[in-house]
């Protein structure tokens, strides 16, 4: 990468999650060779929203469309609501941009792969959320998968149950709209580091239910507001891995507590507990055959593992398109999850196995660096 080369970098949508990607942003600024994305605006349907967001970090707010005219941005960030990730994204493309989407990538597989299909024929690139599991906890927890100290991996677990987001989110809504519930949700987080871990998933089998018809939000502005639920809310299932791994998955927004780890490998010769995909840090811990119920803790020594950095993706995706090499949150990974993620809808409607077709490459690993960080 030459010396003081960045990307401009616009936003369209400025919710709640923008706050955590313009922080991590500005504090990547103050880490060398991370000064790789220069934000030039932030946009938002609703230009007051922008300019008080604006307003906060000091960036100038355009209308969507004006952003989108401004030849200075190379790669647009996409907050927007998850069914308009598709719609703005096209925009984006069609004006010459990189976007990188909030999850996930559609709401439906044919809508992502129009987006990857329409990136690809404009020779520019998708990145998509989660990035995760490019924290230094789950590429630690990677390095012991590769390392091959799990023996051959039989199979494991992923728990994410709650008892929904009305209870603390400000305007909850979509998660119980067409495009949200606990998969679309949450199944990135959890999909996404098991294909980083496991490689490919190969087939899908799932059950599902929506018990509640209504929601009532518990929290301010709107508490004691009744929406309508319009999603699976409590989805079961398995995942086959083409490394012949077979893992549980349980997501819910109906459970009022539970006590599983949120994910769990299990091999021939260890276990590995993996700390929760929802963030980039946490305790990773082995536990090797025959030692009775002893986990021990395994050493973080991986950077990027006590913080919030949300946007690294973004950052690695700009050395990506910098440098001419791959990107690891990419739009084949995203493609892949949104596949997997449908299947447990029609798995649990039409009551079969669902075969999963998108090949995907893991993602490379990180070895100390997204800046040198080693490529295969």
């Amino acid at each position: 990468m030459a010396s003081g080369k960045r990307l401009g970098v616009g936003f369209i949508g400025v919710g709640n999650i923008s706050s955590a990607y313009l922080k991590a942003i500005k504090g990547f600024e103050q880490m060398p060779g991370f000064d790789v994305l220069d934000i030039k605006a932030l946009s938002d349907m609703r230009l007051e929203s922008a300019q008080a967001r604006g307003a906060e970090f000091n960036i100038p707010a355009k209308s969507v469309d004006d952003m989108l005219a401004d030849p200075e941005i190379d790669l647009v960030i996409n907050l927007t609501i998850p069914r308009a990730h598709v719609e703005v994204g096209l925009k984006a493309l069609a004006a010459g941009k990189h976007v990188y989407s909030e999850k996930p990538l559609g709401i439906t597989f044919a809508e992502g792969k129009t987006l990857l299909d329409a990136a690809n024929k404009a020779g520019l690139r998708i990145g998509s959320a989660p990035d995760t599991f490019l924290g230094g906890s789950h590429q630690q927890s990677r390095a012991v998968v590769d390392s091959g100290a799990l023996g051959q991996i039989v199979g494991g677990t992923a728990y994410f149950m709650c008892p929904g987001h009305e209870a603390w989110h400000p305007d909850p809504a979509f998660y119980y709209d067409i495009g949200g519930g606990p998969v679309l949700d949450m199944g990135p987080y959890y999909i996404t580091d098991l294909v980083n871990l496991l490689g490919p998933v190969s087939k899908v089998m799932a059950m599902s239910s929506m018990l509640r018809a209504e929601r009532v939000i518990g929290s301010e502005p709107k508490k004691g507001q009744t929406i309508p639920s319009r999603v699976l809310t409590h989805v079961t299932g398995s995942l086959a891995f083409e490394n012949g791994a077979i893992v549980q998955v349980g997501l819910s927004f109906d459970v009022a507590g539970h006590k599983h780890v949120p994910l769990e490998l299990y091999g021939t010769e260890a276990s590995l507990i993996v700390p929760d995909p929802n963030f980039f840090g946490g305790e990773v811990s082995l536990k090797q055959r025959g030692n009775g119920n002893d986990w021990t803790a395994v050493p973080v020594e991986l950077p990027y593992a006590d913080g919030n950095y949300r946007s690294l993706g973004v950052a690695d995706m700009a050395h990506g398109i910098l440098n001419n090499r791959p990107h690891r949150a990419n739009g084949d990974l995203a493609l892949h999850v949104l596949e997997v993620m449908e299947a447990f809808e029609v798995s649990s409607r039409e009551g079969r196995v669902i075969d999963i077709k998108t090949p995907v490459v893991r993602p490379a690993p990180i070895s100390e660096s997204l800046v040198g960080g080693r490529i295969g």
